[in-house]
């Protein structure tokens, strides 16, 4: 009976300490993956503006923003280059990603100096996906990552400002229905994934809010077939995606 009181007893003291250190350990863990997509957003966020200032072809202010995220980007590599969080710990793309986002900054910068922006922009597009890739492939998404998708799912929507949509085709309803339904299902996931902090801003609800304000007008547009109509929604649309890209993506 002592014995069986013993090891009841020794089981009982394991747990105790067992829970102690997990709870020590999470939020350890918690606050290095946090660190981690802190300074991946300091040098995402000089990417974004590099973006924004290609659209312009402002090279000055682009090339500027080019060696903000190269100096970002190596104080994080110096940081975690060698010690990933514990979630990217086996993500086979850590270390792929680590190079490659300097690899496409300076590939960028050699575009902008031939006069090549089209080809700095994809350079500068990649580094987004390289990151969304890295960070989906170990289950974890943030705001960047769902901006990054509704950027791709607008794109559908806006191809009927290039080919407006052929009213003779008896699928054509549906098709523009359903791919301004994938848009402001995306904006939700996005609003929902936003912070706090992010989501009660008032620049970031009018890009969410108007994206809906604006495909609200799409059953207009479908049953008037009202091809002007629509080019002034995906005008409203374009500004909306653009914007959500500079800012969050």
């Amino acid at each position: 009976m002592a014995n069986s009181q013993l090891r009841r007893r020794h089981i009982a003291i394991a747990v105790v300490v067992l829970s102690t250190l997990v709870a020590s350990f999470t939020p350890a863990l918690t606050d290095d993956l946090s660190d981690f997509n802190a300074a991946v957003e300091d040098a995402a966020s000089h990417n974004r503006v590099a973006l924004g200032y290609l659209r312009s072809e402002n090279l000055d202010l682009a090339m500027l923003e080019l060696e903000r995220l190269r100096a970002s980007w190596g104080a994080l590599n110096e940081r975690f280059g060698a010690k990933p969080p514990d979630a990217l710990r086996e993500n086979p793309r850590y270390t792929e990603t680590l190079i490659d986002v300097p690899m496409r900054a300076v590939a960028a910068d050699l575009m902008l100096q031939m006069g090549r922006f089209d080809l700095a922009r994809n350079s500068l597009q990649a580094i987004r996906v390289s990151l969304s890739t890295m960070r989906r492939d170990s289950g974890i998404e943030v705001l960047a990552d769902c901006v990054l998708e509704f950027n791709a799912t607008m794109a559908m929507l806006l191809g009927y400002d290039d080919a407006p949509p052929d009213w003779t085709r008896t699928e054509m309803p549906s098709e523009l229905s359903t791919r301004a339904e994938a848009v402001e299902k995306v904006a939700r996931r996005c609003d929902a994934r936003a912070p706090e902090s992010v989501r009660s801003n008032a620049e970031f609800r009018r890009l969410i809010d108007g994206t809906s304000a604006s495909l609200a007008f799409i059953p207009k547009v479908i049953e008037t077939r009202d091809n002007d109509l629509l080019h002034r929604v995906l005008g409203e649309l374009r500004a909306f995606d653009n914007l959500l890209a500079f800012r969050y993506g």
